[in-house]
């Protein structure tokens, strides 16, 4: 009887456990999560049958609650939906690895109090890791690696004090690293970013490969930190071990010969100082009654007045020589005419020299190398950084690197640019040439790019770009491009997104870093254009407009899809090859599927202006140059899409493009592209 007793209660406690079930907002979840979420792979989740036992799910032992969801390359395509995961409420393990995802982290995941293991390494998530991420008080492993992340590493990882292993490489994050302290953490890599600045004391203890790949990081384990800016020259007479940080103890002892040499020298040149101004004051006594010469050199004439002597180098724009010369101290103007105008061959020393408008400014090399700067962002030709000088003024400073031209061809093609002035284009305002810097001066515009823009609102909180937004930076890029093309026969050269600047004014966004390729070395695998080149372009040296019309395309193709094409490749083959992907995906007659998510998460109800540009950027990235349209029409194609966006009228924005001279504006098509 007792057997028979004891058999039931074992039936009766496995019936129970067989039966024990997830709570229905849990499965509700699951369901809600995979129904708006497009994945490639059949999952087989069914409503009438158990969810801990789903493919990719795990229940605690008595199957009473989630506690582990894994669905590592599954195909799963889109953003995480939010209200959908985060009701999983003591969910434990997310692994949603090598999969498609985009858009940011949703804020409910990050309020999983029991989550221990997140896994969302291998996708195409973009945006700032959001400061809510200290939400995650159990959070063990946090693996972001290799998606397209930016913004600063949020200090609030401090809060998470189990955290064992930290991994954000691969990703865009810029900015300096925080100090982290976290007693057990074991693994802190933040590689191939855009990270700068000094590591930590509390992070120098890691391997340098965890640091690799971020060009303006420094400190212990990667070299020490130095100067970013070319340091001026030591004071005439001043000897080296007078600048400062010099160790004193190691200036060597003068001699008692030595001394004594130092003070006959030092009689010497006081009598002469004392001869020199006895002969001015002569000279300039005869000047006073007449008796003075009556012939004097050109470049003397010119020293007096206060002006540069011919062939002194300063026609092309206004030079940021000391304060104490633009006062106009007539006696050091005298010696430099003197030394110009007898070519004794001497070398003119490097200064800051302004072309075109910068003029208007009033600061000199001095000023910049004083200013507090921050870095901006690496490109393609060199790194670029926000200075602040000591009066306010707030300039961009561009560092190049590899310049591959001398001084003079520098100098002249630096001026060609500076006299290029278009609302929709960033001309160079001033630059800086020797042997170890070269530096080019901008205009700064606080609002920033329109890539940053584009990519570095989605999933952070900021609002995407609209329609609207969108077709006026692309009637304005359009706009700077022809302008550049007729008006002053160049080529850009390095059109993408991230050289779109913004300003306040929507229809007045700027081109910036045109026609720099003629001062590098040839290069067909410069880093950053890769996505945006035409297939024909072997030599970057040698662009062309019809190369400048494929990036145009490009570019607006990134608008309509949302998609970078310097992300990595859908199928992780390299560079993302957008136009292929887009004519893939019409060829399919998907072509609502090309559109942005976020342009349809806004209520964008502008389908057939969606439709028409992408015919237009379908035309500039023509395969063949030929049968891509010119800028000009590109500039007519898009004005006739969308006849709300850009304020301006067709009259205007033809006087833009064309220029105000008869001449101009008899061009019609442009000439062929230089070469450079």
């Amino acid at each position: 009887m007792a057997a028979a007793v004891v058999v039931v209660v074992l039936l009766a406690v496995a019936a129970a456990l067989v039966a024990a079930e997830p709570p229905p907002s849990e499965r509700s979840a699951l369901l809600a999560f995979l129904t708006a979420t497009p994945h490639e792979r059949r999952l087989g989740w069914n409503s009438s049958t158990s969810a801990c036992g789903w493919v990719g799910v795990t229940c605690d032992a008595g199957n009473t609650t989630v506690v582990q969801v894994r669905l590592p390359g599954v195909g799963l395509i889109g953003a995480i939906p939010p209200d959908t995961l985060g009701r999983l409420p003591n969910l434990q393990v997310l692994s949603l690895r090598s999969n498609r995802i985009l858009g940011g982290i949703p804020s409910d995941v990050l309020q999983l109090s029991q989550l221990r293991l997140l896994f969302l390494q291998n996708n195409l998530l973009s945006g700032d890791i959001p400061p809510a991420v200290s939400g995650l008080g159990a959070l063990e492993r946090l693996v972001l690696s290799n998606n397209n992340l930016s913004g600063p590493i949020p200090f609030t990882l401090n809060n998470l004090t189990s955290l064992r292993a930290v991994r954000l490489d691969g990703n865009k994050l810029s900015g300096s690293i925080p100090s982290i302290s976290i007693k057990n953490l074991t693994v802190f890599n933040v590689s191939n970013n855009n990270l700068n600045g000094s590591i930590p004391a509390s992070l120098a203890h890691f391997p340098a490969e965890y640091f690799a790949g971020n060009l303006q990081l420094c400190g212990t384990p990667l070299p020490p930190c130095r100067s970013f800016f070319p340091s001026p020259a030591p004071a005439p007479g001043m000897s080296p071990a007078d600048v400062p940080g010099v160790d004193s103890s190691k200036k060597r002892k003068l001699s008692g010969a030595a001394i004594a040499g130092i003070v006959v020298g030092a009689v010497v040149l006081a009598l002469l100082l004392l001869i020199a101004v006895v002969l001015c004051a002569v000279s300039r006594r005869r000047r006073a009654t007449g008796d003075g010469p009556k012939s004097t050199t050109a470049a003397a004439g010119a020293a007096a007045r206060g002006v540069a002597p011919p062939g002194s180098g300063e026609g092309t724009g206004m030079t940021s020589s000391s304060k104490e010369d633009m006062g106009g101290a007539s006696g050091s103007a005298a010696a430099a005419a003197a030394v110009a105008a007898a070519g004794a061959g001497a070398t003119e020393p490097s200064r800051l020299v302004f072309v075109g408008k910068g003029a208007g400014y009033s600061f000199d090399l001095e000023d910049l190398l004083r200013a507090s700067a921050e870095v901006l962002g690496k490109g393609s030709v060199g790194t670029s950084y926000k200075a602040v000088l000591e009066e306010g003024t707030t300039v961009v400073v561009k560092r190049l690197k590899d310049v591959a031209v001398a001084r003079r061809e520098f100098d002249a093609h630096m001026d060609a640019l500076g006299k290029v002035e278009h609302r929709n284009v960033l001309p160079v305002r001033a630059y800086y040439f020797s042997k170890d810097e070269k530096l080019l001066v901008y205009d700064y515009l606080p609002n920033g790019s329109l890539s940053a823009m584009l990519h570095g609102s989605r999933g952070s909180g900021k609002t995407p770009l609209d329609w609207d937004a969108r077709m006026r930076s692309a009637l304005s890029a359009a706009r700077g491009l022809a302008h550049l093309h007729t008006v002053h026969n160049l080529v850009h050269g390095n059109v993408k997104s991230s050289n779109v600047l913004l300003r306040p004014d929507p229809d007045a966004a700027a081109l910036s870093d045109f026609c720099l390729h003629p001062i590098f070395a040839p290069s067909s695998t410069r880093p950053g254009a890769g996505g945006y080149r035409a297939p024909e372009v072997v030599d970057t040296r040698r662009p062309t407009y019809k190369a400048d019309v494929y990036s145009l395309g490009v570019l607006l193709l990134e608008l309509l899809t949302g998609k970078s094409p310097t992300h990595a490749s859908l199928e992780g083959d390299g560079t993302l090859d957008l136009p292929r992907w887009v004519q893939s995906v019409v060829r399919e007659e998907w072509t609502a599927e090309v559109f942005d998510v976020e342009l349809v998460r806004l209520g964008a109800s502008a389908e057939e202006e969606m439709v028409a540009l992408l015919q237009v950027a379908m035309a500039c990235v023509a395969t063949v140059p030929d049968a891509r349209p010119d800028a000009p029409d590109v500039v007519r194609m898009i004005e006739e899409i969308g006849g709300g966006h850009g304020r301006t009228t067709t009259e205007e924005s033809e006087e833009g493009v064309r220029g105000t001279s008869e001449e101009e504006r008899s061009r019609g098509t442009p000439p062929a592209a230089p070469t450079p």
